[in-house]
């Protein structure tokens, strides 16, 4: 990842360019093998709104995704959530409620049915997966999907694509690169959204928004209920801890708050331990509601979480209502 992202690649990164050229000739024969019906793609009963990565690695789509919920519902739909459930143990189709194990069924997935209060269902076959939700669910009239931009088996009416900072890197394919698809993919997506600073490697003619992720209050890991400013936390023995795609990110915010903390960085989706958050006597943990969901229970310790939400301009949301309503967009 520091070698995608690095201003001056490391030379050792072209030996993976035979790599390199077998994923995207393997990745260009699944394209055509879908755009010449070899593979069929499904369409569902009712929209589809896909919000994807073209780039490995977490980029700020779930918060996107919470916002846009809650946006539909304001405007008099009533939204689903899909998702893979990367992470989980599970297997198959299955619903995700706010009890739900994040072992079993994926932390995103567990994030998004606790703040949304959705319907909220994970499967690798994400068209089997709105089947299902829209079968215990026949009010849903719009499904959001939690990433599966490369999903194409599922029809999709709309496209929203996420960058966060670090845009598209060297701007290759992988494993050159960070990149799943070519920078031309973007021409045919309905929007990008960049969680950041718009990167200018990406320039296509398609609808630009940017997001902002707020911090809220911090809440206790054990009681939700016990809640503090993040400045409440200055001056405490903090160590911050962060599983998510780009921990960095976090850290970032987090200084942007005024505080002074130790740095713990994890892999995303990581599986965390007691020893993880063992940071000795009199030590604070603060990290991400992405984190908390598989903490609960894990330590003793002092553990403060610190939600974000999604600020974006309504007019993306009012892009994508014209895009299900079938109406020509400006």
């Amino acid at each position: 990842h520091r070698a995608w992202y690095a201003p001056r690649p490391p030379l050792a990164l072209w030996l993976l360019l035979p790599l390199h050229a077998l994923f995207v000739f393997l990745s260009g024969c699944r394209r055509l093998a879908y755009r010449c019906g070899v593979w069929r793609t499904v369409r569902l009963p009712v929209p589809v709104v896909v919000v994807g990565n073209l780039v490995v690695g977490g980029t700020g789509k779930t918060p996107l995704v919470l916002w846009l919920a809650e946006q539909l519902q304001q405007r008099g739909r009533h939204p689903g959530i899909l998702s893979r459930g990367y992470g989980g143990a599970g297997t198959g189709v299955r619903a995700v409620g706010p009890d739900a194990a994040a072992s079993e069924v994926g932390d995103e997935p567990l994030l998004l049915a606790r703040r949304s209060g959705l319907p909220v269902w994970v499967g690798a076959d994400r068209v089997a997966a709105g089947k299902a939700l829209l079968a215990a669910h026949p009010e849903v009239d719009v499904l959001i999907s939690d990433d599966g931009l490369q999903h194409y088996r599922l029809a999709r009416d709309a496209e929203i694509v996420v960058f966060d900072g670090r845009g598209a890197g060297n701007g290759w394919r992988l494993p050159l690169g960070p990149l799943r698809e070519p920078l031309s993919r973007l021409d045919s997506v309905s929007a990008l959204v960049f969680n950041g600073v718009a990167d200018e490697v990406v320039q296509v003619v398609v609808p630009r928004f940017v997001l902002h992720l707020a911090p809220g209050d911090c809440y206790r890991l054990d009681d939700a209920d016990i809640t503090c400013p993040p400045r409440a936390l200055a001056g405490r023995v903090l160590h911050a801890v962060a599983g998510i795609g780009h921990p960095d990110r976090f850290f970032a915010s987090l200084r942007a708050l005024g505080l002074d903390f130790e740095a713990h960085a994890f892999a995303d989706h990581y599986t965390y331990s007691a020893a993880d958050l063992d940071f000795g006597p009199g030590a604070v943990v603060l990290m991400t509601e992405k984190d908390a969901v598989k903490c609960a229970g894990l330590t003793r310790a002092e553990v403060w979480v610190l939600p974000v939400r999604a600020q974006v301009s309504p007019a993306l949301a009012d892009l994508v209502v014209e895009i299900l309503n079938g109406r020509q967009t400006a």
